[in-house]
């Protein structure tokens, strides 16, 4: 119980950090100098039961867990970029939803190290086929966990909690099969 209230404690304490750095943001927030992003919360059924459990990548450039995203691409729609952004990071397919399931801000740090505010637009993607080759194979650690471990695992609070919704979600769409 110790271990787990540790934890616990250490969630808080990242969420805090992060939401005071996005706060010295606030301003390119509230006048819409923001970035967009698109993002796949990749999920697959692992029994009989309605249990469900969804993908977690690592970022490249600073090893946290977070969810396959990326930046928009020309003349593709949001869904389809975060469709090629699941296979390109996790190397997975599946039948992602045209209309986004959520948003969350968090910021991204440039290669020339500044950090900007970027929107992420959320699609779920349920997974059919998971591929052992894909572009950024050896980049990122791909693991599948809970959605309760993934929520405790990724920074953003607001990512936090619609991965808890998604897992509500994912539960609901398996059981009307």
């Amino acid at each position: 119980m110790a271990s787990s209230l540790s934890a616990q404690q250490k969630a808080l304490r990242r969420s805090g950090s992060f939401l005071s750095e996005l706060a010295s943001h606030a301003e390119e927030l509230l006048h819409g100098q923001v970035h967009e992003q698109y993002a796949a919360i990749c999920y697959r059924k692992v029994s009989e039961c309605e249990d469900a459990e969804m993908l977690l990548v690592t970022s490249r450039e600073s090893g946290r867990w977070v969810v396959p995203k990326g930046w928009p691409i020309k003349g593709k729609k949001p869904y389809e970029v975060a469709a090629i952004e699941a296979y390109e990071e996790a190397g997975v397919r599946g039948k992602v939803k045209k209309k986004p399931f959520g948003y969350f801000t968090y910021l991204k740090q440039l290669a020339d190290g500044n950090r900007v505010p970027c929107i992420v637009g959320l699609h779920l993607l349920e997974v059919d086929q998971t591929l052992q080759d894909f572009p950024e194979r050896g980049q990122r650690r791909v693991e599948w966990v809970s959605f309760i471990e993934a929520a405790n695992r990724v920074r953003e609070p607001e990512l936090k909690g619609l991965l808890l919704a998604a897992e509500r979600k994912a539960r609901k769409a398996k059981g009307r099969r």
